[in-house]
C-alpha cells in the first residue's frame, strides 16, 4: 500500500437521523485505488471544533490526499466545490459553536483557498457514470466551507502539498419526505465520491 485516501463526513444532525455525507464514504472504506486505502472519519456538528479535529485527523493518517464530504439541503446533484472562504456563519436558526455570525475564520490567512482536487475532472467523471453533477463555486459558509478552509489552511500551513477539497450530497430520499427538499439515493452519492476518490488516486504517485 502506498498510503492514505482520507474521506470526512459529518454526524446526523437536526432532522436527519442519518447523514448522507457519513454513510457514503463508510461504504468506501479500505477499498484501494491505485495503492491507496480509503480511511474514513466522521466530523461532529460542533463548528467551534472542527479546525483542530480535521488538523488532528490530517497529523493522525498522513494522507496522500483528502476529501471532505457534507450534505446539501438544496443540492439537487452532486456539487464539487472549487472555493473555500474565510467566514463562517449560520443561517440563524442554529449555532454549532459559534460566538456570533459572519466569523473570520483565520484573521491572519487568505480571503479564500482554491480546492487542489482535479475538480474538473471529477465532474466530468461523475457525468459519464449517469449520475448529475456540477462545480459549485460557493461551498456555503457553514460545515463544509469551515472544514475546507481549515483542511486547506493546514496543508498551506504545513507545506503538505497534498490533494484536498470539498464534496456535496443532496440529502436521502428519506430526509426529504415532507418536504420539496431534493434527493439522491446513497448508492448513487457513494458511487459519485468513489469516482473523486478513484480520479484523485489516479493522480499520485
Amino acid at each position: 500500500m502506498k498510503g492514505k485516501i482520507l474521506l470526512t463526513g459529518y454526524e446526523p444532525f437536526l432532522d436527519m437521523k442519518r447523514n448522507p455525507s457519513m454513510e457514503a464514504i463508510r461504504l468506501l472504506e479500505g477499498m484501494e485505488y491505485n495503492g491507496y486505502e480509503v480511511v474514513v472519519e466522521e466530523m461532529p456538528m460542533r463548528y467551534a471544533e472542527v479546525r483542530d479535529i480535521i488538523r488532528g485527523l490530517v497529523d493522525k493518517h498522513q494522507p496522500a490526499a483528502v476529501i471532505c464530504t457534507g450534505v446539501s439541503s438544496i443540492a439537487t446533484d452532486i456539487p464539487v466545490e472549487r472555493v473555500a472562504i474565510n467566514v463562517g456563519s449560520d443561517d440563524g436558526r442554529v449555532n454549532f459553536g459559534y460566538e456570533r455570525l459572519d466569523q473570520v475564520l483565520n484573521p491572519d490567512g487568505p480571503t479564500a483557498y482554491w480546492s487542489t482536487l482535479p475538480v474538473r475532472e471529477i465532474v466530468e467523471k461523475i457525468m459519464e457514470a449517469g449520475i448529475p453533477a456540477h462545480i459549485s463555486n460557493s461551498a456555503g459558509t457553514q460545515g463544509c466551507n469551515l472544514v475546507f478552509y481549515h483542511l486547506m489552511d493546514y496543508i498551506s500551513e504545513k507545506n503538505l502539498g497534498i490533494p484536498g477539497g470539498v464534496i456535496h450530497v443532496p440529502r436521502l430520499p428519506e430526509n426529504a419526505v415532507g418536504s420539496r427538499n431534493p434527493s439522491m439515493s446513497l448508492l448513487e452519492s457513494a458511487k459519485a465520491l468513489e469516482i473523486a476518490a478513484d480520479l484523485t488516486a489516479s493522480k499520485l504517485p
